[in-house]
């Protein structure tokens, strides 16, 4: 079972202090949280790619190819790739690149974005998001797996003869997450592949994400992968920590109550009700934390969103003490106990050549 964090890398004001960091201390603050995940023995590090304010990581391998050097032992990978306005090849080589940077700890989670400006400034259309997804992972699949390739698709020019390089640390491409909140044609897609699926389920109730993973786990097995209880699955969530959770919860509220993507709606109560959001004690973290195995049954991957809507880099990086040293340890114990033999563990590059084969 692996542990991490992601980040959206928002810029957004600080409620109790009315201060908005700069692009450039936001860039540096996550840079920031990705080495001390890695210090406090976490196992992921994940990024987004937005390329609208107010979100600055509009270059994901730019960010984690910096973070590469100054790691050893944390996976990089991305919260979404854009796999629909992003060219499959520049993909392709783009993180084959990072691959031999960071000698094999790296994949990425392919997504469609769901910020509609943002296709036409790519030169696509957003009514097109589905088709764009499936045609443009084929042939990323297949620019990693052929040395030579001939292609014509739908969406961009054909390629003859073209080789992308550099080729796969090893001849093992990065290990793929398919991520989807709402799309049963991703989970299908990532099944068909027998890729990972990532179900970010922070912002809708458990049902919705039971029926998505339950799809991919059915359909993994269909195409011949291995048992559904085999299919490699990685979920979301959100957390925020103190000693009680009365401290918790008066500390975040008024970031919880301001931030953009939730911020002047549900209350904190109601959200924390509805969604996997969990504002207590470590002690809550771990149990609430717990039940996700009952809801989507043994995965191999769980990312936690903790450094958003305005919270100071001081925080953030006392809330990854506590998660690292009070929740983690026993996460780890606790999902390892009764997981069948069979259940592969999470994805790293010497066993993706099984994965992904």
């Amino acid at each position: 079972m692996q542990f991490g964090i992601f980040s959206v890398g928002d810029v957004t004001t600080d409620p109790t202090t009315g201060r908005t960091p700069t692009e450039q201390e936001r860039i540096k603050a996550m840079v920031a949280i990705a080495l001390k995940a890695e210090e406090v023995g976490l196992d992921v590090f994940a990024t987004g790619e937005h390329h609208n304010p107010p979100f600055v990581p509009s270059s994901p391998t730019t960010m984690l190819g910096y973070i590469a050097a100054k790691t050893e032992r944390l996976t990089l990978s991305t919260a979404t790739t854009l796999i629909t306005t992003n060219d499959p090849v520049k993909i392709a080589e783009d993180f084959a690149m990072l691959q031999h940077l960071a000698d094999g700890r790296v994949d990425l989670m392919l997504g469609r974005g769901n910020t509609g400006p943002v296709y036409p400034w790519f030169g696509q259309d957003i009514r097109q998001g589905i088709p764009l997804a499936v045609e443009n992972y084929a042939l990323l699949h297949q620019l990693w797996r052929e040395d030579v390739v001939d292609w014509e698709g739908r969406f961009r020019t054909p390629l003859q003869g073209f080789t992308a390089t550099p080729r796969p640390l090893n001849g093992v491409p990065p290990f793929v997450w398919h991520g989807s909140i709402r799309s049963p044609e991703i989970a299908e897609q990532a099944a068909y592949y027998g890729d990972g699926f990532f179900a970010n389920n922070i912002f809708w109730p458990k049902e919705h994400f039971i029926r998505l993973i339950t799809l991919y786990r059915q359909r993994y097995a269909h195409y011949g992968h291995g048992t559904p209880e085999q299919a490699i699955v990685g979920l979301g969530g959100q957390v925020f920590m103190r000693k009680n959770s009365q401290d918790a919860v008066r500390e975040f509220r008024p970031y919880f109550d301001n931030a953009p993507v939730y911020g002047h709606g549900p209350s904190l109560e109601e959200f924390t009700e509805e969604t996997p959001l969990t504002v207590g004690s470590p002690q809550q973290v771990i149990d609430r934390t717990l039940t996700f195995r009952e809801s989507f049954g043994d995965y191999q991957r769980q990312l936690f969103l903790m450094d958003h809507a305005g919270l100071p880099l001081k925080t953030v990086l006392e809330q990854l003490d506590i998660l690292g040293e009070e929740v983690v340890p026993v996460l780890r114990r606790e999902f390892a106990a009764n997981r069948p033999a069979d259940v592969p563990d999470g994805p790293v590059h010497t066993t993706r050549d099984r994965l992904t084969a």
